[in-house]
């Protein structure tokens, strides 16, 4: 059995994954901003902490608080987080400053207040939610692309830093799933601008058509997830949803395309052989 520390239990992802550990006897320790989320208990312990990720005077605590409450911790899953639509011109400064609070800063406060421990204990897993939007982003996801590219180079660098201490590292790119996350209680809109119709306006018309209609499936995503963390080999990154494997793949297909056809221009750059 394992235990989890879960940040963002209240709803989506993070509830389902709550309760699918539960389901199974495990232990999770699960942060909610406010209030007492409805989760079902199951047959494991459910430990619930109050906790604002972007308060930055209150991250350690709460994580010293949860090892002490269980000894240990096996699974780290930085999930809390919200997304920002609309134009990258017209996001303020403090839309923005906000958003990366909650979704770099806080897990990068988490992460550095649990290493210590998860060192000691010589195992431990740290699952990062990143997103499809930051490996395709699309208009209208600037920011929250930038802010989810950010926690997948994070990962990527720190799964090279913690691995000699037996730690794994893992970025979970999922597509849209069937969850409340583009209603106003997990995304922000910047004020709509005109001359963004035919670019961000599209993109925005799009996203509201699906509301509601995504693919994904939670409860399947949680049993995933699960999967992920009971393999003795996890792997470095994760796409969740046929959606997001199809993005992924037209991605890489055009990177692959946009490299060839510069390759010329880009090696030109180097000092010629013997020099």
């Amino acid at each position: 059995m394992k235990t989890w520390f879960i940040t963002g239990i209240s709803r989506g992802l993070g509830k389902a994954l709550a309760e699918a550990a539960l389901a199974r006897g495990d232990t999770v320790i699960g942060t909610v901003r406010d209030g007492k989320p409805s989760i079902a208990p199951g047959n494991g312990t459910l430990h619930i902490l109050t906790l604002d990720v972007a308060n930055a005077d209150a991250v350690a605590p709460a994580v010293a608080e949860a090892f002490g409450k269980t000894g240990r911790i096996d699974a780290l899953v930085n999930n809390a987080g919200y997304g920002l639509l609309g134009a990258i011109e017209e996001a303020t400064g403090a839309e923005v400053e906000r958003l990366f609070d909650v979704n770099v800063f806080g897990p990068f406060r988490l992460i550095r207040a649990a290493l210590p421990r998860l060192r000691q204990q010589g195992a431990g897993h740290i699952i990062n939610i990143t997103s499809i939007a930051d490996r395709a982003p699309m208009a209208s996801s600037g920011m929250y692309a930038a802010a989810k590219a950010a926690m997948e180079g994070l990962s990527q660098s720190l799964s090279q830093e913690v691995a000699p201490f037996g730690l794994k590292v893992t970025a979970i790119a999922p597509g849209g799933f069937r969850t409340d996350f583009l209603t106003d209680h997990s995304v922000r809109r910047s004020q709509a601008a005109d001359a963004y119709a035919d670019s961000v306006g599209k993109s925005l018309a799009y996203l509201g058509s699906i509301a509601g209609r995504q693919p994904g499936d939670p409860q399947r995503a949680a049993s995933a997830i699960l999967t992920l963390a009971d393999a003795p080999e996890p792997p470095l990154h994760l796409l969740l949803g046929s959606d997001a494997l199809r993005r992924a793949r037209e991605k890489l297909d055009a990177v692959i395309d946009e490299i060839d056809r510069w390759e010329d221009l880009t090696r030109s750059t180097d000092f010629p052989e013997g020099e």
